[in-house]
Order: C-alpha cells, then structure tokens, then sequence
C-alpha cells in the first residue's frame, strides 16, 4: 500500500480544509494520547496516517494531494475509565465534528457500542467503521454570482416554518429525483409558491447531519424531524438529490441563492444542546470517544452519567472553551460559507447553563453579543428546557428574539372557550411588551405562533381535544396531554355541517389573530392548506404522508383567504410596527385605544374582567416609517373587533374615530363581506366567534 505524504500542517481552522492542492486535517482533543486519521477509498478500504504534530490539544497534519471527496475518520487512543469521564476507545471510528460532509448512516450494529449487548458488563471491541458515516472532505468553492441577503427587517418578516423533505416529497411538478431535497425547494414552482404566500423567510427544521434513532428503525420508522444531531457543519445527507460524496453541500448552497434571489430569507433551525450519541447507553459516534469531558456534561458526583436538560440523554457542556467554540464556529460556518440568514435555537436554556442554573449571562451569550458576524443575523431562541428553572420565556438577551410560549397558550385559550382576562390577551396582541420591553428590546422580540411541529396542526388543532399518536407506537404516552384545542363539537373527522364550517372559521380566527398581532408572526407549513395529521400531535417519527404536504388536497379557500392575509399585514406598518404603542396622545390622537362593544373607551377597572370581546382602534397617523431619506410615511387606521364569545355582538362605531369604514376582514365569510355592508357607519353586527377588520375611509380615498 503506497504510503501517504504528511506533511505538519496547521491547528486552525479545525476539521478538514481543502485548499486546491492538499487538505489540512486538524481534531480537538485534550484526553488523548495518540490520534490516528483513518482515509477509506470507495470500497471501504482504510489506510491510517498518524497524527504527530500537537497544538494546544489539535491533532493536526496536511496531506498534499488529497483532496475532496475523500472520506475519512479519526481514532483515538487514551484512557478508558468511565468512571472519570474518560472513554477512549481506538477500536470505534470517529466522525469529525467538524466535518463539512458525509456519508452513509448508522446500521446500529453492536459493533458501534463499547459494550455487548448480550452482557452490557464486557468490552466489546469490534470495528465501528463497517458501520458508521464518514466525513467527506468538500470543495470550499462556490460560484455565488451577485448572491446577497435580502433586506428584510424583524419586524416586517412573516416567517414559515417549513421541513425541506416533506414540503416538497408529493409535489407533482416537481422532478421526482428532486422531491424531498434542497433542489425541490429551490426548484421553480416551490420558490413561486412562496413568494405568492407573501412569507418572507424559510424556518427549515433541522439540516445538520442527524441520526434516526435505533429505537425507531427497529419500529420502522425514521427521526423525521431532525432532532438529533450528530453533524454540526454538514447539510444533512439524505436531503440531497446529487449524492452524498459532497455535493450536498453545494446542493445547500445553491438552494439558499435561489431564495435569495426571490427575496426570501433562510433560517436553521440548529440543535447544538444535545447529540445523538444519548446517555452513558448510547452508541460512540465521535465527540463521546474524542474527549467526552469536554464535550459533554457529566453527573458531577458520578461521571460515568451525563446530565441531561433535554430529555434526549446528554447536554453539550457550555463551561468548556472548545464546546463553546465548536458552535461558535458552526454558526459563523453556516453564515459565511452557507449564507444563511438566522438561527431559531432548539431548547436554548440548556445554552445559558454554563453551570447548572440558567444564566442569560452564560459563556455563550457573551460570545454572541461580540461576534461581528453571528450577532448580526437574526438569532431566535426556544427560551426554555426540560431541567429546573427551564422556562425563560422573556429573559434572553436584547438582541435576541424568542418563540413566545404565552402568546400561543393565551390565543389557544381564548378561542376555544376558556376564561380569560383581557389584559393578558391585549400584551399579547400589542407584542408582549410585559415581557420584552424592560430590557430595552422591541416588539419583534416577539416570535408570535400558534401552531409549530410539535403539536397539533391547525386543523388538528380545531378538530381534537385528544392527541391521537397509535401510529408512533408508543400507546399514545408520547406527546402532550394538555393542548389546549377544541373539535368544535365532535371529535375528529365528521361530515356535520355545522361543525364543518365552525371549525374552518375558527381556523380563520387564529390566522387573523396571529397576522394582526404587534410581533413576528410564524407560520407553519401547511397551515395554510388545512393540513392535518389526524390528530397525531407528536409526528416526531412519521417520515411519510402523516407529515409531508399534501398538494393534492388543499383547502383553496383557505389558502387564499391566508394569503390575503398576509399581504394586508406586509401593506400597512400598523400591524407590524417597530416600536411600542405609548397608549397616550400623539399627534392629537392616541396611538391605540381599547374598546368596549357600546363605543366607549375602557377603564382601568376593565382589564381584569372576564369579558375578552374588545376593539382596538389602530392609528395609523401615529405611524412613523422612516424611508431611505427619513421621511414620514402616514397608514391608514384600522378598527380591529374581536368577538369570542359563542354569542355575537352588536359594536357601536364611534364618529370620534372615523365617519365612515370600509370591512377589509371578516371571518364570518369565507371571502369578504357583501359590497352593500360598505361603508360601515353606527352599528355593526359581529358574528359569534369571529374577527372583524375595517379600515377608515378617507376623504381622498374617491
């Protein structure tokens, strides 16, 4: 066997780095005593080169003449004493955590565990690497042409939440070899989808390299959503129409500038709490066998456990300077190289715990806060785990923004029937500003949702009171028992009119609700269609028609009334405005004001009633929109009538607000009201559990 060139290479940057002529290799490792790089042909075969030159803990060397496409893996020799935290293993083969690709998943074989199954007290010391990805060395080089950000502020974007397989998995005008992948969603008519919504950015479930748990595979079924990964720089394999020896990554790359291009944006949703190597159970993938002190956070009285915030097995340890640079480095990858435009962070308490409580203030905030790249994209946080002291909502950092817990139980509530106090509903309309604006942040700090993956679909969500998860396997314990949803009257589907049409307007009532709401509004994919799961509120693991869009059956009138929608949201600053509402006069006219159905202004004794049917009165002359000169841009006014009750109600439209009003929004109707409604003057009559929009005329509107 020709022996391989190595010459002493570099410690930075870490993983593999292909320069055009060679690849510089480079791994972290603190605990180890020898570090070998095991370089594998087509067929499997593997030859080892020794890793000599060690700086500051990076095993490093440069191999001239290799170059991408070459897979690879790492062994390292050290200590095995799990008692100490320490498991070395050379007998398991190692993912880079650093790589930019791979290939290839886990079979589960027991040869990927340090342990027999049959007598989990022996050793088993099998070869992993039949069995394992491996990393793929790429070409950094990429033709980006005039690629650029679009210019989308917070607080004007629409965000949708959308799985880059099963959007586009049963698209009929899709090629079929691009179903499913980052070409589909690039493709033509999902981008022209998109845009016709009026969405301005992509939420894609997670894309880092995952793992389908065994678990699952024995069941046969997959880890569709992506929770558990195991690659934090590598575009996950199986979502690439152009194969897996690297091309995934310029596949990746080539989606984010064709949405570019269409003017939307691109964000990850980035798991870096947990990793798919689990619990002191779990298989030896790569950081467990590389340093597993460092990268994992261990039971401080006994090690040879992990302490685990996520309820997957394992947390990433914060306190540790290369953890902490592994994700920095990730992100900033993912910017620079992949041009991505933002990042929703998955259980992002599990982040602020550099020791054991939640600290806004931790390692990693800090690190942020200074990084010229990473803290000038759009940074969202899931603000809350599953350890002590998990929920956060309201507490991150002013630069961030978080997914808004309360908003989505508070709305829920409300529309389904249950006692409420209006003060609560009002914060949440006007932007949580009880929860944002003491730290200096605005009202898109406010990632306003009421629906997400987990959990119910829209129209689950007005079709169940019961989660309904056989398919999972797991007799329903999985998922949440508290949704707080309504079927409306009948549990599931059903061919009664009268429920059909309540619950395709209550449908209506969320969107609305979610879209006129001060703060950024998410939607989920598929919503919009009336996609339902049939009731299963944790599809987790459904990787098939349970999850994918269905293009053949969507509700148009939906879809049509969600896109009208959205674009009045995106036409008037008033809906989506860039500071607080003050409450008090400006101008001559308050910003806002809060109504009672009889026309009056409410009081101060009002806020705490159980009565949640209230009007708002939205000045857009209050409104300033700087332009590019600076110049004030007046909107229009709005009156926006909210009616949950199950009874309706007459409004009085006072003349101190406007003369005469035109209904830009009904849901009542599935289209707008009658023209012989128009214009609205004194009363008006708003349907039992609907939502009522009406513009004000002006004398120039002739």
């Amino acid at each position: 066997m020709t022996e391989i060139d190595a010459w002493p290479g570099r410690p930075y940057p870490l993983g593999a780095t292909y320069d055009g002529t060679g690849t510089n290799f480079s791994v972290f490792s603190e605990v180890a005593e020898r570090v070998e790089l095991c370089l594998f042909d087509a067929d499997g075969a593997e030859r080892r080169v020794e890793l000599t030159e060690v700086d500051a803990f990076c095993w490093h060397a440069y191999l001239p003449r290799v170059g991408q496409g070459q897979r690879y893996g790492f062994r390292v020799h050290g200590p095995w004493a799990p008692e100490q935290g320490q498991r070395c293993d050379p007998n398991k083969l190692l993912i880079d955590p650093y790589a930019k690709a791979l290939e290839g998943n886990v079979d589960w074989d027991n040869a990927c565990y340090t342990y027999d199954f049959a007598d989990p007290d022996t050793r088993n010391a099998a070869d992993s690497a039949p069995h394992v990805p491996k990393a793929v060395v790429v070409s950094p080089f990429f033709d980006w042409g005039a690629d650029r950000a679009p210019d989308v502020s917070l607080h004007d974007s629409v965000i949708y939440e959308v799985h880059v397989k099963g959007f586009t998995q049963t698209h009929p005008e899709i090629p079929e070899l691009e179903r499913g992948t980052y070409a589909g969603l690039a493709h033509p008519v999902a981008i022209a989808y998109l845009k016709s919504l009026g969405v301005t950015a992509v939420e894609l479930l997670p894309v880092h390299q995952f793992v389908h748990d065994s678990h699952l595979i024995e069941r046969g079924l997959r880890n569709y959503w992506g929770y558990n990964s195991i690659g934090f720089f590598a575009p996950h394999n199986e979502y690439s129409s152009a194969g897996e020896d690297g091309s995934q990554v310029a596949e990746f790359k080539s989606m984010v500038r064709a949405l570019h291009e269409a003017g939307i944006e691109v964000i990850l949703d980035v798991v870096y709490n947990h990793t798919a190597e689990g619990n002191h159970k779990g298989p030896m993938l790569s950081f467990r066998g590389i340093d597993n002190r460092a990268y994992y956070r261990l039971v401080p009285d006994d090690k040879v456990f992990y302490y685990d915030t996520t309820g997957t097995g394992n947390s990433l340890n914060m306190a540790h300077p290369h953890s902490l640079q592994l994700i920095m480095d990730s992100l900033r990858y993912w910017v620079t190289e992949m041009h991505v435009d933002g990042f929703r962070f998955d259980l992002a308490a599990t982040l602020a715990r550099q020791f054991h409580e939640v600290d806004k203030l931790s390692a990693f905030f800090d690190l942020v806060q200074q990084d010229p790249v990473i803290s000038q994209v759009k940074l969202i946080a899931e603000p809350w785990d599953v350890g002590e002291g998990g929920y956060q909502v309201g507490n991150f950092p002013p630069q961030w923004s978080e997914w808004n817990g309360r908003y989505r139980d508070t709305m829920r509530d409300v529309w389904r029937g249950e006692p409420a106090v209006i003060g609560e509903l009002a914060s949440r309309l006007t932007g949580s500003s009880d929860l944002y604006q003491a730290d200096s942040r605005r009202p898109s700090a406010s990632v306003n949702f009421i629906t997400a993956h987990d959990g119910f679909t829209l129209a689950d969500l007005v079709s169940y009171n019961e989660k309904h998860n056989e398919a999972n396997g797991e007799d329903s314990k999985d998922g949440e028992n508290h949704n707080r949803s309504w079927n409306c009257g009948v549990e599931g589907p059903t061919e009664d009119p009268g429920v059909l049409v309540l619950r395709a307007r209550q449908q209506r009532n969320l969107l609305a609700t979610l879209m006129l709401s001060q703060g950024v509004p998410m939607l989920v994919s598929g919503d919009e269609v009336g996609r339902t799961q049939g009731g299963n509120n944790n599809a987790y693991c459904q990787d098939n028609e349970i999850s994918w869009y269905d293009w053949e059956n969507p509700d148009s009138e939906l879809l049509d009334f969600t896109t009208k929608l959205i674009a009045l949201r995106r036409q008037h600053q008033v809906f989506c405005r860039r500071r607080w509402f003050q409450g008090r006069p400006l101008r001559g006219t308050a910003d806002i004001l809060w109504l009672h159905p009889d026309g009056t202004e409410m009081t101060e004794h009002d806020w705490n009633a159980p009565e949640v049917s209230v009007g708002l009165f939205l000045n857009g002359e209050a409104i300033t929109s700087p332009g590019l000169r600076g110049e004030r841009v007046v909107d229009r006014s709005f009156l926006l009538l909210i009616n949950p009750s199950a009874d309706p109600r007459k409004w009085t439209i006072s003349g101190s607000w406007g003369q005469d009003w035109e209904c830009v929004l009904d849901t009542a109707y599935t289209a707008e009201r009658p023209a012989d409604d128009a214009p609205v003057r004194g009363d008006l009559v708003v349907t039992d559990r609907s939502v009522v929009l009406l513009r004000r005329i002006e004398p120039d509107d002739a």
